[in-house]
């Protein structure tokens, strides 16, 4: 595989496949792994979380052999104009399998597609997965957020995000218009005038592998119980066939002692019905119930799965009960191969001033990290970014809703995780 404007480091090594499948990847002790600093901010925190990710792989004796790539504003100003995706980026992230990003600016009503959407689409990183957990002495709204420990399985190649669809005033829409009212008789159902048209599309493909990718990460982590997050009750044929080909999923794909696919009637007839004591358990419940129970009864979920919009909205929710999304790390799965990356934006007004926060990005690298298997340098990081904080040593979003903490630019921030690194391993 070519790349056009960026080098491949030599002292690396490629991570090999071993299994796609099963998501089985032979990593070498000094990996290849590609990294997009970002837009805006991501000048700051892109290199931050570069910095301390390598400080807890040579903590636990490995290495990283980093591979600048480049999207966004990056990349036009290094590819020239109006190119914002290179192949040299699509191709590096697919060949090398495991890389981080930072915030890419998607401007809103005009300008090119999201990148995060086409990257995401591109190469078929189809489940976005947000573990929302509380770092002490994070300031958070809620009285209890400790009780957030949750992880978020968003669908990420359809829903409304798959781009279908038409703008006002083109023949397009008109075209898309009549079929829908004279063919298929929706004559009375939208009003005259101008007019914006989208579809929706929801498969059994891509509900099933996201689902099941949510129960898999149930089992291998020890988690209790899978909720499938929709609105089955006004989307009957889109929403509500998510739900019921996910409980096909867990209904007939798995064993009965590791797996219960729990019945519409459970919260009523929880007492009779004899759920195995070690299975996870997978439940529905409706979307915007949902947003009400995670603050009413945050303990009582554990792993949510859901189509791509409804996840875009109840990762936000719950990111902002632990103290918002400046400290709420993600990441794209695919088929071997997984992309991580802040919740936040670019937050450009911030970018270049030694202000912005880096703990996103840093606990993105920490998820990446679990995924490939290191998990003594995943903790590593972890207990290093909470060390730091609950000792009140943190950014400028976080010092200003505290007492008697002290406020660190972006890099001495940076450095104190660092030290909290070498202290603890």
């Amino acid at each position: 595989m070519q790349f056009d404007n960026v080098d491949v480091p030599e002292q690396g090594e490629p991570i090999e496949v071993v299994d796609e499948e099963n998501d089985e990847l032979d990593i070498p002790e000094t990996p290849i792994i590609p990294i997009i600093h970002g837009d805006g901010i991501g000048k700051d925190v892109g290199p931050a979380a570069q910095k301390v990710l390598e400080a807890a792989a040579n903590a636990t004796g490995r290495d990283i052999a980093w591979m600048r790539v480049y999207a966004g504003e990056s990349a036009h100003e290094r590819y020239g104009e109006d190119i914002h995706l290179p192949d040299d980026t699509v191709n590096a992230i697919d060949k090398f399998r495991v890389a981080i990003k930072g915030p890419l600016t998607t401007p809103v009503g005009a300008g090119f597609r999201s990148l995060n959407v086409a990257l995401r689409q591109t190469l078929d990183f189809y489940a976005n997965v947000r573990p929302t957990y509380y770092l002490d002495g994070v300031p958070s709204p809620m009285k209890a957020p400790e009780e957030m420990d949750m992880v978020t399985f968003r669908e990420n190649t359809e829903d409304v995000y798959a781009g279908i669809e038409w703008e006002e005033g083109t023949e397009e829409v008109e075209q898309v218009r009549d079929f829908v009212e004279d063919e298929m008789g929706f004559d009375e159902t939208m009003h005259d005038g101008p007019i914006g048209i989208g579809i929706k599309p929801i498969t059994e493909f891509g509900s099933k592998r996201l689902v099941r990718k949510a129960i898999d990460y149930a089992l291998e982590h020890d988690r209790d119980k899978v909720t499938l997050v929709h609105k089955g009750n006004i989307m009957k044929f889109t929403e509500g066939q998510f739900s019921e080909w996910g409980m096909e999923v867990a209904d007939e794909e798995y064993p009965d002692d590791e797996v219960f696919a729990a019945p519409d009637s459970l919260w009523e007839t929880q007492d009779e019905i004899d759920i195995p004591e070690d299975a996870v358990m997978v439940e529905e419940r409706l979307a915007d119930a949902m947003l009400q129970w995670m603050q009413l009864r945050t303990d009582e979920f554990d792993i949510m799965a859901m189509p791509n919009l409804n996840g875009d909205y109840l990762s936000d929710a719950a990111g902002a009960q632990i103290g918002g999304l400046g400290i709420a790390p993600g990441a794209n799965f695919g088929d071997a191969r997984v992309l991580a990356e802040p919740v936040h934006g670019s937050a450009p007004k911030r970018a270049g001033q030694n202000m912005a926060n880096p703990t996103a990005m840093i606990l993105s690298g920490r998820l990446m990290f679990d995924y490939m298997g290191w998990k003594d340098a995943a903790d590593l990081v972890g207990e290093a970014v909470e060390e730091t904080i609950s000792s009140g040593k943190v950014t400028y979003d976080l010092e200003r809703q505290l007492e008697d903490a002290e406020k660190l630019g972006t890099d001495e921030y940076t450095e104190e995780i660092i030290a909290n690194i070498e202290k603890l391993s």
